[in-house]
Order: structure tokens, then C-alpha cells, then sequence
């Protein structure tokens, strides 16, 4: 009984992370035209340090290139994954370039899959992004390559993570991540930003972004690990395209055609069951680190 009430516990608080990412980034779609994606992937960088520094700082006798170099790439990688994903929404909305992002875990989902259901789901996923992106007016080209970019990067994130989990236990690699990707965002954020836009309101609603898009999410990653599978973590994770949609018609006033609404159901429908779908696989070196941390 307890470990059942656990599992709903742990798959209600992921869907309250997807809700609190697609909320933070609703609002920093409000921001982008305000002060730019730069600046508000700037403050995210900021929130993230800040909120894993303090518990998860590596020992200084543990930081050699060997144990250090997957958290380094790794903190490249965030920096090009939130800046990307942040300048398609300007240019997209949130709801198409949360789909196109989404399809990058999805790639890695089908990676080396020879099942016919596999297949089937790729050619229907291509279908909905078809019918997001190609049938309903112009859509921005360069949006369209940057969401594409933010979706391998992605990819990218889920394998260095993982190679992260086997060098520095816990959150401490995803620190040393933080800190790169803060050094690498903040000085050009500082160079770009026009200080007469910002008043406390903009201010709140920066740091509001920062903390719903990044620190909730990573300060809840674990405690959603260590009570549900990975397989059901990324099931729920597959709805959050579905989200992004809502916020960025309830918040940024978005709007959707029928046939693009059915492009995105498509899509998390395709990536849904392709991950519902798949084999147990024995369990990785994330979860033995997320476990391990009291």
C-alpha cells in the first residue's frame, strides 16, 4: 500500500514539474520581447546555481579532467539548449517549439530500435510535426532550425547526464554544469541587456521563470526518481508539449488551427507509446545516484 501511495505520489509531483517548466516558460515568453531571450536564460542559469550549489558542491580533490569533463560538456550543452529553445519561442511560440524540442528525447527513445511499432510511431511523429509546422501559414525557418537545435541538445543533455551520474555522485555534476553555463550566458546577457527596461516587475517575473522553470523541477528530479520508474517519468514527460500549448494559449495568447492542435497530439501520442511501449532495461547509474541521496 505504502509503495503504491508512493508511485502516485512521485507521478503527481512530475506533473506538477511539467506544469511548474511550462508555467516558467510561459512567462519567459512574456519576457523574450521585454529583454530578450539572452537575459532570461541569463537569470535560469543563475536560479539553477543557486539552487544546487549550496547542497551539491564537489570536492575540490574530486575535480580532475576525467571525473570533470561530461560536467563541463554538459554545462555547453545547457547553455545551447536553453538559448535555443528561448529564441524559438520568440519566434514560434511555446506550444510548436515545445513539440519540436520534444522530439529529440523521442529520437533517443527510437535510437537503434528495430520494432515495427517503432518505426510506425517515427513516420507519425514526422506526420505531426508536418502538420504543425507546414500546413497552417508561413512558419519561421530559422524558428523551426533553432527548436531543432534545442532538441538535439537535448538528446545531448539525457547522455551526458547520465555519463555525468558515473563520475560525481548526486546533483554535484549537474553544479559543475550550472556554473559553465552561467559563466558562458551571464557576461553576454550583461552586454546585451538595456537596464531602463527592467522595474521590479520585470525583475519578479525574471526570477519567477528562473524558479519555476529550474529550480522546482531539479530540486523535485530526485525525490520523483526515487518512487517512480524512469519509463513512467518519461511517459509523463511526453504530455508536456500538451502543456507548453495550454500556457502559451492561456498565458501568451497563442492560437492554434484544429489540424496543428492534431500535429502536436500526434506527436506526444507517438512518443508516448513508443516509451510505454519499450522493454525493462536494467537500471542505470542515475537512479542509483538519485536513490542515494537522503
Amino acid at each position: 500500500m505504502s509503495s503504491q501511495r508512493d508511485r502516485l505520489v512521485g507521478a503527481g509531483t512530475q506533473v506538477a514539474t511539467e506544469v511548474s517548466i511550462n508555467f516558467g516558460s510561459s512567462i519567459a515568453g512574456l519576457l523574450i520581447p521585454v529583454v530578450g531571450s539572452v537575459v532570461v536564460v541569463a537569470v535560469r542559469q543563475v536560479v539553477i546555481a543557486a539552487a544546487v550549489l549550496p547542497f551539491y558542491r564537489p570536492r575540490r580533490a574530486e575535480l580532475t579532467w576525467r571525473r570533470l569533463w561530461p560536467a563541463l560538456a554538459l554545462g555547453v550543452v545547457l547553455a545551447a539548449m536553453n538559448l535555443s529553445f528561448y529564441e524559438a519561442v520568440g519566434r514560434l511560440g511555446l506550444g510548436i517549439a515545445a513539440t519540436i524540442e520534444f522530439l529529440g528525447p523521442f529520437a533517443l527513445a527510437l535510437a537503434g530500435s528495430r520494432r515495427l511499432l517503432d518505426a510506425a510511431c517515427a513516420v507519425a511523429a514526422a506526420a505531426g510535426v508536418v502538420l504543425l509546422t507546414g500546413t497552417e501559414g508561413a512558419i519561421d525557418p530559422v524558428g523551426v532550425a533553432l527548436a531543432l537545435t534545442a532538441a538535439a541538445s537535448w538528446a545531448a543533455y539525457i547522455l551526458l547526464t547520465r555519463q555525468v551520474a558515473t563520475r560525481l555522485p548526486g546533483l554535484e555534476g549537474l553544479s559543475v554544469a550550472s556554473v559553465v553555463s552561467m559563466v558562458l550566458t551571464v557576461p553576454i546577457a550583461l552586454a546585451l541587456i538595456d537596464v531602463s527596461r527592467i522595474d521590479w516587475r520585470i525583475a519578479v517575473l525574471l526570477l519567477a521563470a528562473g524558479v519555476l522553470s529550474s529550480a522546482v523541477p531539479y530540486s523535485l528530479d530526485t525525490f520523483i526518481l526515487r518512487r517512480i520508474t524512469p519509463r513512467l517519468y518519461a511517459v509523463i514527460t511526453s504530455v508536456g508539449p500538451v502543456i507548453a500549448t495550454a500556457f502559451g494559449v492561456l498565458v501568451l495568447g497563442e492560437r492554434f488551427s484544429p489540424v496543428q492542435l492534431a500535429g502536436i497530439v500526434i506527436v506526444c501520442l507517438a512518443a508516448g507509446i513508443t516509451i510505454a511501449t519499450q522493454r525493462d532495461h536494467p537500471r542505470s547509474e542515475l537512479e542509483s545516484a538519485a536513490e542515494s541521496i537522503p
